[in-house]
């Protein structure tokens, strides 16, 4: 069956026609994009070819064979912009008529002048021919043609011209009509507008288009889309000086996402009017390409917005838009993903630890806290939440899980991490749903209640064995020395379950130095002088110094017995009350009965001790250190569920 694409399409795609959805063939496909995958397009009405870029959210089209070469499909949505001073066709939205086909026509690549041509022919499409003058019948002689040549009366149906060579009347022996040749009009000089007044600028609002058609060559532009997560106002310090930046993420009706950042005058402009889950009518922003290190939305551009963007917030909601967008996996699926990677998945939550404190190598301290999901895939994965994700839907999980009830967990946008198995991690722009009202946690809500729960699983993460990953790894004490931990180069962290049985109460804190050097506190050790204190790092007296915990204490489980040292914070919470408050019951009150009262009170708890082993250097003699980072109580719920689900595994091993 003969297949008719629509004729000229291209040729009026290119003049400004974005409604007439035409049939088109596609002519090639080829993948392009370094740091995101695009498909372009050489697409033909039968006449003419021209280039076209397919929308991210269309790829799959591509890759699920939908759509190949020779296809021919309707356009449904599209534009025609400029990029690098050519003319490139964006397809939104198509659907495929024919998915194999001949090619149709001999097209050839689309010229500019094509498009000029049409403007400029007459209705008519007849050209002008030239004046004949003192025609005479046929078999009469001669007719004369002003700078022409001679007619020849033996063959009155052609004439011969100088350099145009013969010419033949359409019908010979009939008389011919004159005509009056075309006539370039004079060169007019443009109108001169100095002094004339001011020349108006087009003032109407700029066109709303899909965020997938957007690029850096346009002029004007609008689009109408949800805010569906914003990040923490952030100051920052490089050679230009002090500044401050945010970033929030929008999604449209069509499915397509980018991000838009601010900088310091801006920040105080649009930073408070944001709000997540709100629809907004944004324009007059600047397009630039997407660092994909810290950007990891599927699109190649990101916007910032300057001193004449607009930010209008649409009262009337938009059921169009959705409230978010997801692309989950199974955490099955995870097990093959590359490292940092950017993942959607949803789970069950069946285990969730305490949080702990850990230094971060700028040395500031953060808290990370490790839970773990299982789906119906038979697989489960730890998901590690860092920052203000502990405090907040941490703990709200962790409430959950200790009464018995295993809360659904959707996580959009974690960072896959392939350290001794997969693992998943938050990032500033990862968002977490507890329990969402939507299909998928539904589905998963019911499998769960109706038998998931006893479903046996497979962790993709760190398994807790010899030789494996001693990151987030219970331990005895005897373990510690016996699989000789902290004698590598890095520090092994690893928790252990245990008694406190002896605290030295002689030197259990020490003076320290207040002052802030940057960001950070000295907290070296200053010596008295008189009334003041030296501190021999800052070079400075101080009138007041701080008090801060070196606690030794001996830790034993049904193992054995190690030493262990606990500064500050993990002195506090074994001991439950400040340095100083300390320091000042013994040293200046001298109340040894109560003071003892406090210590013997923390012999013989249990704990739950986070704790960093590395080897060190004293004197001449290599020692290992053992430091307390946490002290928990025990949360005997947990640690049930952690104990069986260990037996578990050694049951399938």
């Amino acid at each position: 069956m003969p297949v008719n694409l629509t004729p000229n399409s291209i040729s009026l795609i290119n003049g400004g026609d974005v409604n007439s959805k035409p049939l088109v063939q596609v002519m090639d496909i080829k993948l392009i994009g370094s740091t995101q995958e695009r498909y372009r397009f050489l697409i033909s009405d039968s006449v003419s070819t021209q280039h076209a870029m397919l929308a991210t959210q269309l790829n799959d089209r591509v890759k699920t064979g939908q759509v190949k070469k020779g296809s021919v499909v309707q356009l449904i949505d599209y534009i025609c912009s400029t990029v690098q001073n050519r003319k490139i066709i964006v397809v939104l939205n198509m659907e495929t008529i024919i998915l194999d086909c001949e090619p149709i026509g001999n097209p050839k690549i689309f010229s500019e002048s094509e498009l000029t041509a049409q403007k400029t022919i007459p209705s008519n499409n007849l050209p002008q021919p030239v004046r004949v003058n003192n025609y005479s019948a046929p078999n009469s002689g001669t007719f004369n043609l002003q700078n022409s040549g001679t007619f020849n009366s033996q063959n009155p149906g052609s004439f011969s011209t100088p350099n145009s060579g013969t010419f033949r009347a359409p019908n010979a022996g009939s008389i011919v009509r004159s005509f009056q040749p075309t006539v370039q009009p004079p060169y007019q000089p443009p109108p001169n507008f100095r002094n004339h007044g001011p020349i108006l600028k087009n003032e109407a609002p700029a066109r709303i288009i899909p965020i997938a058609a957007l690029n850096p060559y346009q002029g004007r532009w609008a689009i109408k889309a949800r805010v569906t997560a914003k990040g923490d106002l952030r100051r920052y310090n490089n050679a230009r000086g002090d500044g401050k930046v945010f970033s929030f993420d929008l999604l449209d009706s069509d499915g397509g996402e980018i991000r838009v950042t601010c900088f310091n005058a801006v920040v105080d402009r649009f930073y408070e009017i944001i709000e997540v889950g709100r629809v907004y009518l944004i324009s007059k922003g600047s397009l630039k390409p997407a660092q994909k290190n810290f950007n990891h939305l599927k699109n190649e551009w990101e916007i910032f917005l300057e001193a004449t963007s607009t930010v209008d917030l649409c009262t009337e909601e938009d059921d169009s838009i959705p409230k978010q967008q997801f692309s989950f996996r199974h955490i099955s699926e995870i097990e093959s993903a590359e490292n940092n990677s950017i993942v959607d998945v949803i789970g069950i939550v069946i285990s969730v630890n305490p949080s702990v404190p850990i230094l971060r190598k700028n040395g500031m301290e953060t808290q990370r806290r490790i839970l773990n999901l299982k789906d119906t895939s038979g697989r489960s994965v730890e998901l590690t939440l860092w920052g203000d994700f502990c405090n907040k839907e941490g703990q709200k999980l962790q409430e959950m899980v200790d009464v018995g009830f295993f809360p659904v967990l959707s996580v959009k946008s974690g960072k896959v991490n392939d350290f001794s198995g997969k693992s998943i991690g938050t990032i500033p722009s990862t968002q977490l749903f507890i329990n969402p009202d939507f299909a998928e946690a539904h589905e998963l809500r019911e499998w769960f209640d109706s038998g998931g729960k006893n479903a046996a699983t497979v962790s993709i993460s760190r398994e807790i064995a010899a030789g494996g990953a001693k990151n987030e790894i219970h331990k005895t004490v005897s373990q510690i020395k016996n699989e000789g931990l902290g004698r590598s180069e890095k520090p092994d962290w690893v928790t252990v379950r245990a008694f406190i049985t002896f605290i030295k109460s002689d030197s259990f804190c020490y003076t320290a130095c207040p002052l802030m050097i940057g960001d950070r506190q000295c907290n070296k050790k200053v010596t008295q002088s008189g009334n003041r204190w030296q501190c021999d790092r800052c070079n400075q007296e101080i009138d007041e110094c701080d008090y801060r915990y070196l606690l030794q204490a001996q830790i034993q489980d049904q193992t054995g017995l190690t030493w262990v040292t606990a500064f500050q914070e993990s002195g506090e919470e074994i001991l439950g009350c400040p340095a100083k408050e300390l320091y000042m019951l013994k040293y200046e009150l001298q109340d040894d009965v109560r003071f003892g009262e406090i210590i013997r009170s923390r012999v013989f708890n249990q704990y739950l001790f986070r704790l960093k082993i590395k080897e060190e250097l004293y004197g001449d003699e290599q020692r290992v250190k053992i430091t307390v980072i946490r002290a928990d109580q025990v949360n005997y719920s947990s640690e049930s569920r952690y104990l069986l689900d260990l037996i578990s595994k050694s049951f399938r091993k």
